[in-house]
């Protein structure tokens, strides 16, 4: 008898927490609800996050899409500012290294990982990466 009023006790006190703990505000649900995509049309001109906030400089882009592979040498990517690694990219000129980035080349896809970059941050990107060497 003693284990099943534990056992019920229990139970009570998990569901009274719980109902607790989940937040009904309305902004908690359309946070929860809201889409994890969105619809183009072909030809109708894209809105972009990045747009609002105005031009973004090499480093950030560095690291909202390139850290994960060029800061750790993930899948032979050359490291961030380590001259070796660029040594035989950099010279076949800044012109190839631009185009193999936006096309892709080897593991690294067309634009990285970048889906919300342009050419010119892709650019600016590299630049970054190989400042000073």
């Amino acid at each position: 008898m003693k284990i099943k009023t534990l056992m019920m006790l229990g139970i009570g006190l998990v569901v009274a927490f719980a109902g607790q703990a989940y937040d009904a505000s309305e902004d908690a649900i359309k946070e929860r609800i809201k889409p994890i995509g969105q619809v183009r049309v072909a030809g109708a001109e894209a809105e972009t996050a990045s747009a609002d906030a105005g031009p973004r400089s090499g480093q950030e882009i560095y690291q909202a899409s390139c850290f994960a592979c060029h800061g750790t040498g993930a899948m032979g990517a050359p490291k961030s500012q380590v001259a070796d690694d660029w040594a035989p990219r950099m010279e076949q000129g800044f012109d190839t290294m631009l185009s193999n980035a936006i096309n892709g080349i080897g593991a690294m896809p067309p634009m990285g990982t970048c889906a919300n970059c342009s050419e010119d941050d892709i650019k600016a990107a590299i630049e970054h990466m190989i400042d000073g060497l």
